[in-house]
């Protein structure tokens, strides 16, 4: 009679395992990692949602779109969070993302109106030092300097594609002068953001292409106010970064509310202290304390995600002319 019990109860618990729906998000690396905001936010949605929430690294921002382009319609995403604005007319090109509707009240400096993208975060993109060091007003001062950087290939990385857009947007035509001059300066190119900030924090740099939040982990998190971002006054690229909904999910209804759920005050709470960037919707105890100290740009730049496709291979081009010197 027991092993009937025990075979019943077996059957149960698989059939129970069975029915729950999982919803699969592709997103970067960082994101996932125990530092992250991974870990929260699986287990604050997972909490309301009775499902399986799977968030699987892809690597950088640029690789993660890549990798959804390799596996087209047959992809296991329902969910892909982590593109940008400069990545936002690649991927509605694919063709693979569909519309959703997410309501939010969002704090953004500028107003959204894409129906198929939903903002969870935004920054700008700086270069992070050690306050001892007396940083460059701007591009031009860092060519003419001794001073070392890492920053990200933009093939593959999304600050290393804001870059190759800050650059551009201050520089327009004069941009290729600007990255044949800071062609020296450069120590290396890495993938993605995670191993040129480890490379910065292992001495091998002076600089590394980061963000203005950036120093509010070190405050925070390891109370060391030794890391600043160094304001250039042409000024400073703005990133956003956002969740979309691909069109062949299965789990349309459950993708939907996790992309709600993404904007909610309970996910935009995590990730100032997780992802360490400002959240798209301010969340209603506000920015936690510290973010008060950070460099605010006075000049923000942004160009239209619709002409970044254009500008961005014009760009490349210029970065690799001057790179392989």
């Amino acid at each position: 009679m027991k092993y009937l019990t025990f075979a019943t109860a077996t059957l149960a618990a698989t059939a129970a395992l069975a029915e729950t729906p999982e919803l699969t998000v592709y997103t970067y690396d960082s994101f996932v990692s125990e530092w992250g905001p991974g870990p929260a936010i699986e287990k604050a949605f997972e909490k309301i949602c009775a499902c399986d929430l799977d968030l699987v690294g892809m690597g950088d921002g640029a690789a993660l779109l890549a990798r959804l382009k390799l596996e087209g319609a047959r992809t296991d995403a329902d969910v892909v969070m982590g593109l940008d604005t400069s990545l936002i007319a690649a991927a509605k090109e694919t063709d693979l993302f569909t519309d959703t509707q997410v309501d939010a009240a969002y704090t953004l400096p500028i107003d959204w109106t894409d129906t198929v993208f939903a903002p969870y975060d935004w920054g700008y993109f700086a270069f992070v030092h050690d306050t001892d060091l007396t940083p460059p007003a701007n591009f031009r001062a860092l060519a003419e300097s001794d001073l070392k950087i890492v920053i990200q290939d933009p093939r593959s990385s999304t600050p290393g594609l804001g870059l190759l857009m800050w650059v551009k947007a201050a520089y327009g035509d004069d941009a290729p002068a600007v990255w044949q001059g800071l062609s020296d300066n450069v120590v290396t190119v890495t993938k993605g953001w995670s191993e040129a900030y480890g490379l910065f924090l292992e001495g091998e740099a002076d600089m590394v292409l980061s963000y203005t939040t950036s120093p509010a982990y070190h405050l925070i998190a390891e109370e060391d106010d030794s890391k600043a971002a160094a304001a250039f006054d042409e000024g400073h690229y703005m990133q956003i970064e956002v969740l979309g909904k691909l069109a062949a999910t299965d789990q349309p209804a459950l993708a939907d509310r996790f992309m709600q759920f993404m904007v909610s005050d309970a996910a935009q709470t995590i990730l100032p202290t997780t992802n360490w960037m400002y959240p798209a919707v301010t969340p209603a105890d506000g920015l936690p304390k510290g973010f008060e100290t950070l460099t605010v740009p006075e000049k923000a730049l942004l160009t239209p995600s619709d002409e970044v496709p254009a500008i961005r291979d014009a760009a490349l081009a210029e970065w690799l002319d001057a790179l392989s010197r």
